[in-house]
């Protein structure tokens, strides 16, 4: 085991979720985006976008299981993708907005501010947990470091 494994790990907790938050923001800045993209010659809204993170390395239970008995220390986190939610987008009515069908509805991105504010609120608390790892691993290393003296 090295000495700034816990370095290493924080380190990645903190670069996964920075960038869950950077998405989270995204989704919420397009909440009310008609025109997201350009699919068969006709705009489609804004789609949510969800980060999917894992272990650094993804390896089978029981191997996690060895090295925690050897105790080995773990791997870390990484985005592994970023995906669309397929949720359905939602219809308003408004016969006067630009985008507005035939009928007068108009597809508005299936973005819930609410939700969002709670996945941001997670994604930050994770990361003020990740920064007090991160300063308490620099402390034990500090103070063993001042033993020798």
């Amino acid at each position: 085991m090295k000495l700034t494994n816990g370095f290493d790990i924080s380190s990645s907790a903190l670069t996964a979720q920075r960038f869950r938050m950077d998405v989270i923001s995204s989704n919420m800045a397009n909440a009310d985006t008609t025109r997201g993209k350009l699919v068969d010659g006709r705009w489609v809204p804004y789609q949510r976008k969800i980060v999917s993170m894992e272990a650094k390395e993804p390896a089978p239970f029981s191997q996690y299981l060895q090295a925690s008995m050897n105790s080995a220390t773990g791997q870390g986190v990484r985005v592994s993708r970023v995906f669309e939610d397929e949720a359905p987008f939602k219809q308003v009515y408004n016969p006067t907005h630009p985008d507005a069908d035939e009928r007068g509805y108009v597809q508005m991105p299936n973005v819930d501010i609410l939700k969002e504010m709670v996945d941001l609120m997670s994604a930050t608390r994770s990361y003020e947990a990740n920064v007090t790892a991160l300063n308490a691993t620099k402390s034990m290393i500090t103070k063993a470091l001042e033993i020798g003296k």
